[in-house]
This record gives C-alpha cells, sequence and structure tokens, in this order.
C-alpha cells in the first residue's frame, strides 16, 4: 500500500479501508500517522483553538449486576459501601457545578436491581425544575436497557419517558469494543454489540444525540479495535447522531481480573497511535476527545498533535475510572486553559453540545 495514496484519501475526507487502517496502524511510523491526522483536524477546526468543558460526573449508585472484569467500581447490593444517591444528594452536587460555570452533568451508575425508571423520572424531572440551564448528558445504552428490563417496558417507552422526563443527550459508555467475541470475555453480563446500536437507533430517532467511545488494550486484536471503529463510522453515516468520539486505554490496577495487553510505556504510545488512527478513519466525526484523565495533562497535551481538538471536561468527581487507577481523576477550568495553552493553543469553553460559550 502506498501512504501517500491513503493519505490523500483521508486530507479529501475520503473514506479509508480496515485493510488501509491497518497498514497505518502496524506498518507506518508513529509521527507519520501523527501528521496525517494532525492535518485533518485543521480541515474540520482550522484554527487553534481547543475546546473543553465544565461538568461533573454524578455516579447515581455503585451497585451493579454486570460486575465487569474492567471494572473495579461496582459492588453488590449486600456491600458495605453500596450506594444509591437521592435527589437533595444530586442537588447539591448540582448546585456545586453551577457555582463555577458548570453547563451539564453526566450521570453513570449501574445495573441496580432497585431502580426502575421512576427513580430516573424523579430525578430527572427535579434537575429541569430547579437547574433549567443544566443539560442532562446521561445514562449509558447498557444502563438503558437494563431500566427497560427491570421495568417491563419497552426501549421506546423507556427512552421517550426519559427524555419527556429531561434527558438531553446520551453518553456512549459501555461500548468497550463493539465485538461480541471480546464482550463475552470482558463483560459477559452487559449489553451487546448489537443491543448497544439498537439503544442508539431507537433514541436517535427520537432526536437525541450522543456521543461514541472505545475503551482499549485489553483482550482485543488490532482488527476488531478497528472494525469497532467501523461500526461507528457506518452508524454514524446513517444517523450523524454522534457528536464526538472519545477513546481511552483499559485502566489496570490489582483489584481487576482484567489484564492490560501493555506496558504504561507502550500504552502512551497505543493510545496516541489509536488516536491518531481515529481521526483518520473516523471521516464523519467532527469531535475526537483527549483522555487526560487516564493519560495524565502531558499526554493529553500531545494527543492535541495528534487529531484531538477537545480536551473534554475538568469531570468534577471522578470515580468509576479512578477506581480503576488514572492517572487523575478531576480538574478545575484554570487548569485545563492552563494545560492547553502550556501546549500552544487557545482554548475555549463549550457546552455539552459542542458550542463554544466564550471567547
Amino acid at each position: 500500500m502506498k501512504l501517500a495514496s491513503i493519505s490523500n484519501k483521508a486530507l479529501n475526507n475520503k473514506e479509508i479501508s480496515k485493510q488501509e487502517a491497518l497498514f497505518l496502524f502496524k506498518e507506518v511510523e508513529l509521527f507519520k500517522i501523527a501528521k496525517i491526522a494532525d492535518q485533518i483536524r485543521y480541515k474540520k477546526h482550522a484554527e487553534k483553538k481547543v475546546s473543553f468543558a465544565i461538568d461533573r460526573n454524578i455516579n447515581y449508585t455503585n451497585v451493579c449486576e454486570t460486575r465487569c472484569k474492567f471494572c473495579a467500581f461496582s459492588c453488590d447490593c449486600s456491600d458495605k459501601q453500596a450506594f444509591t444517591l437521592t435527589y437533595p444528594q444530586i442537588k447539591e452536587k448540582i448546585v456545586e457545578l453551577e457555582e463555577i460555570g458548570g453547563t451539564h452533568i453526566l450521570m453513570q451508575g449501574g445495573h441496580n436491581p432497585n431502580l426502575k425508571i421512576q427513580y430516573y423520572e424523579e430525578i430527572f424531572n427535579n434537575i429541569k425544575k430547579d437547574f433549567p440551564k443544566i443539560k442532562i448528558h446521561s445514562l449509558s445504552p447498557s444502563e438503558i436497557l437494563y431500566i427497560s428490563k427491570i421495568s417491563k417496558i419497552s426501549l421506546e417507552e423507556t427512552l421517550e419517558r426519559l427524555k419527556v422526563s429531561g434527558l438531553d443527550s446520551i453518553p456512549g459508555g459501555g461500548a468497550e469494543i463493539l465485538i461480541d467475541r471480546v464482550r463475552n470475555l470482558i463483560s459477559p453480563k452487559k449489553i451487546t454489540s448489537e443491543n448497544w446500536l439498537k439503544v442508539m437507533e431507537i433514541a436517535n430517532k427520537i432526536n437525541l444525540k450522543a456521543s461514541a467511545t472505545m475503551m482499549f488494550g485489553h483482550l482485543e486484536t488490532i482488527e476488531e479495535r478497528i472494525e469497532h471503529l467501523a461500526i461507528l463510522r457506518d452508524f454514524q453515516s446513517k444517523t450523524n447522531m454522534f457528536r464526538a468520539f472519545i477513546p481511552w486505554n483499559f485502566q489496570y490496577n490489582s483489584k481487576i481480573e482484567l489484564k492490560s495487553l501493555y506496558t504504561k510505556e507502550e500504552a502512551i504510545f497505543d493510545y496516541l497511535r489509536t488516536v491518531a488512527l481515529s481521526r483518520i478513519f473516523l471521516n464523519n466525526f467532527d469531535n475526537i476527545q483527549a483522555s487526560w484523565v487516564t493519560q495524565g495533562f502531558e499526554i493529553g497535551q500531545i494527543s492535541l498533535f495528534f487529531g484531538v481538538n477537545d480536551f473534554g471536561g475538568i469531570m468534577m468527581e471522578e470515580n468509576v475510572v479512578a477506581s480503576a487507577g488514572s492517572i487523575k481523576s478531576s480538574s478545575n477550568k484554570e487548569e485545563l486553559i492552563r494545560q492547553i495553552e502550556k501546549a500552544g493553543f487557545k482554548a475555549f469553553q463549550r457546552d455539552s453540545e459542542y458550542n463554544f460559550i466564550d471567547s
């Protein structure tokens, strides 16, 4: 394969094939891939602007029946550390977010058998009543499917009721790798690839936007990683539903059964190569987000030269990835601006819809 012909296709916003993506990943020097990704980034975002958000993660429960092999956060109902937040507890967290200029929340928890749809309707309705400016970017497809099952209602009704209650958009969590061979090994009790896409398809029909994600570096092959990207690209071409793509590599600690494919040093280069390939392959995605939480600020800065245009959010109170051993779990507006500007870019705050809200 000729690198020049692949580069030409990518720079003209044409799809490269899975075989070409595999060639880039396995045969081409890292910084040559980075150069192509960086050029594509500037075609989509001409100026040296990097967006970031002031948001808050709210883990409303840590009770989860799936007990995925990569998760160090979940527990059983009977465990001493099990919790489920009430609305007054959630309200207190949102008050703190609004005080620092926050625009949206990311509510994620688990497959809690005690929480039927009425719990979420009550929470969302109260949030919209008390905080009309706050966007609710919450509940992964896996959680939504579980709510449907535990409430004994259809997916269509579940999503309609969540939207009426105040759900604004859906995070792409729970995607991991959208290949069931991998999912059956790392999260056998969780949502299937087909159902993850089904939830997104139904959500799209009622005009709910979403983000897409990938957690890599565990049991998948590079071919399966690229297939995951292809599934997302095909779905995006049909729906234009995804506002951003957020890749991060698997975080390992001694509490977790699953092992990493790489050493810490290898994981850094694997992350950067994957980010760059994502920008090249996902020609119909506007925004690629850095994962400074898992990589640290320095690698987050470097990723801005590998096709990334968004630095993510300050992530007040991140617990799930932190439990698995992330490098950092939260920050503040001033620190994110400083890190972006240290890399030579101009930082702009955005909302959950990726619109700049200051200059």
